[in-house]
């Protein structure tokens, strides 16, 4: 049973809690019946078992998230790497888990097959079931470290329905702590959709049942571009659908992106396409981010730790980078994203930048021919603001071999960010000339 002590002098509250208008003068009296009650309900209520508040404060996606995919069991000396590091999403698959993620300062994402339809699809029909669903959420829904729930991977429009069911089941039980589920890519074929048509439509398709029928809290999908030879063409059309499904929906969205190799099909990032990947996805507004995997095994290669847990080259290449992109993304959460324009080369999803730009490049950027499997070369902006009106600009350098220039034009004074000290510092007023490296980028503002 829940309770909740009442407003004293006593105000009717309407369903979202607010105090009703017509009852703002107490009447004779009522501030004496609403002591007596809430004495009531204190001595009453205490007396129950597990009385706890009648509200919880629905979920809200706080730090920028930075995570993995795939990661040897948490063991305190793994929190530790990771913490170092810049991770501050784990994953969990034990309630003791939790206290080792609390320990190190760390958010917890807890797996359990009771989470999962793809693995008990009548859960919430099933009374035994539910009932252990029942009784997990209600002894971990007050962990300090809870962050959210894992559900599902890359589920087709089949399984979205019982999606809507349990994640809605999840909310009630416990609003304060998201149902995670990451979706499928572009290249995801009609089957695995579960949708027709060719690319876009299909893939829209998909993205409008998932937000329409499963009602999220926040997007994540996966989109891994670097093939072995050259790269997939459909990285940008994939982010720019997936901030505009996130965009209609008011939810933010995860990317989670590649750090191995498999097979003989992808191949291994080095340091600078993962600076690619973390810039591209702050640009487009994405306010976290996911690696895929953190742990090599099986015939996965390269990843962020070996097999027996020791920190590869990409670990050490994404530990700034893990720190500059919760200072950026923490700076423009407060703001819209507004667009994202390309110079340069112009692959599938790529707007190009308007002649009359309020931030733009000058001398302007040629225009370069784009080729599939080509990499994409060029300079990206990403536009903020609070308004319609951009205050802010991450510039991107596209190019991830080359390190290059960018003159950027702003419409006032403007200030460049440093994401190591996140400390903003004058430029030359209207003028900035950003020296970006190999796949880096620079959030750019108007002077307040």
């Amino acid at each position: 049973m829940r309770w909740c002590l009442l407003d004293w002098p006593f105000k009717p509250r309407d369903a979202k809690g607010i105090a009703m208008k017509n009852y703002n003068k107490p009447m004779v009296g009522q501030s004496w019946l609403a002591l007596a009650a809430n004495l009531l309900l204190i001595v009453f209520g205490s007396l129950l078992p597990g009385a706890e508040p009648s509200v919880s404060t629905p979920w809200k996606i706080g730090a920028p998230i930075i995570t993995y995919w795939f990661g040897p069991p948490l063991t305190d000396a793994v929190a530790q790497q990771m913490a170092e590091g810049g991770w501050n999403l784990v994953w969990c698959t034990s309630e003791e888990q939790l206290d080792v993620a609390q320990r190190h300062g760390l958010r917890a994402m807890l797996q359990n097959p009771l989470f999962s339809p793809r693995h008990t699809p009548a859960v919430l029909d099933d009374p035994a079931q539910r009932e252990k669903l029942d009784a997990l959420i209600k002894r971990v829904r007050n962990h300090p470290a809870l962050y959210c729930y894992h559900v599902i991977d890359e589920p087709g429009t089949k399984y979205f329905p019982e999606l809507r069911r349990l994640v809605a089941y999840l909310r009630q039980q416990d609003p304060a702590h998201m149902a995670f589920i990451n979706l499928l890519p572009t290249y995801a074929r009609n089957d695995q959709l579960g949708t027709n048509g060719d690319t876009v439509p299909a893939y829209q398709e998909y993205l409008n049942q998932y937000m329409k029928i499963v009602q999220p809290a926040l997007v994540s999908y996966d989109h891994y571009q670097f093939a072995n030879p050259g790269d997939l063409p459909e990285y940008f059309l994939n982010l720019a659908l997936i901030r505009r499904a996130a965009q209609d929906s008011g939810v933010p969205f995860l990317n989670i992106v590649q750090a191995c190799s498999w097979g003989s099909s992808k191949r291994i990032p080095n340091g600078d396409e993962m600076r690619y990947l973390v810039y591209t996805t702050l640009a487009y507004g994405g306010q976290g981010i996911s690696y895929f995997v953190y742990l090599a095994a099986g015939d996965l290669s390269g990843a962020i730790a070996r097999p027996d847990g020791t920190p590869t080259e990409l670990y050490h290449a994404l530990k700034p980078l893990n720190h500059e992109f919760v200072a950026i993304a923490k700076e423009v959460k407060p703001l819209r994203s507004l667009a994202v324009y390309h110079t340069g080369m112009k692959p599938p999803g790529a707007e190009p930048l308007p002649a009359r730009a309020p931030f733009r490049l000058d001398p302007p950027q040629a225009s370069l021919a784009y080729q599939p499997r080509e990499r994409v070369r060029g300079i990206m902006l990403g536009y903020f603001g609070a308004t319609d009106k951009p205050s802010h600009v991450l510039v991107v350098n596209l190019d991830y071999k080359l390190e290059m220039v960018a003159p950027l034009v702003g419409p006032g004074s403007l200030e460049t960010f440093d994401a190591g000290s996140g400390v903003w510092m004058a430029a030359a007023g209207k003028v900035a000339k950003l020296s970006l490296p190999p796949g880096g980028g620079k959030l750019v503002r108007v002077r307040p």
